[in-house]
């Protein structure tokens, strides 16, 4: 099983590849996490968000890889503790099926991949810098496979 991480965004700041790296580097390869950057819509002053957010739904939604489970963090989807997505992850290393984790941009996912999401998944009910939300997610995913593991790193 390997996970994409799908975002809106690229050229990121060197902390943020950093700290994403750090965590990514930690998982195993039966559990590797792969990030999938998409081009962020122009936006211009006057801009059609309707619009940009179409482009970047079609980006996204070509990157998920054939068969993969599809997860969109989206800030209406339901809030998982730490354990709660241990559980997840060990009920996808056991299926073996990829998984899609997507991240929307500055305006968040369209329409179309919320539905296209077998699952949707809140991170916080705060708005999170979206630079921010892939370190988090890497490491709550490295969190996730510790406690499958049994390694001290979650206490």
């Amino acid at each position: 099983m390997h996970i994409h991480l799908i975002a809106v965004g690229h050229r990121m700041p060197a902390w943020v590849e950093s700290g994403y790296g750090e965590y990514a580097k930690r998982l195993p390869a039966e559990c590797s996490l792969k990030l999938v950057e998409v081009p962020l819509a122009k936006r211009g002053k006057n801009a059609d968000i309707a619009r940009l957010q179409q482009q970047e739904a079609e980006r996204i939604l070509n990157a998920i890889p054939k068969g993969a489970k599809v997860v969109a963090l989206e800030v209406t989807g339901k809030s998982w503790s730490t354990q709660k997505l241990s559980g997840h992850m060990q009920d996808w290393l056991q299926g073996g099926q990829d998984i899609a984790l997507l991240v929307g941009g500055p305006d968040g996912l369209s329409a179309e991949c919320r539905q296209r999401a077998d699952l949707l998944w809140s991170l916080s009910p705060l708005t999170l810098p979206h630079p921010l939300v892939r370190i988090v997610i890497a490491e709550q995913l490295y969190r996730a496979w510790s406690i499958i593991q049994g390694h001290p790193y979650h206490r």
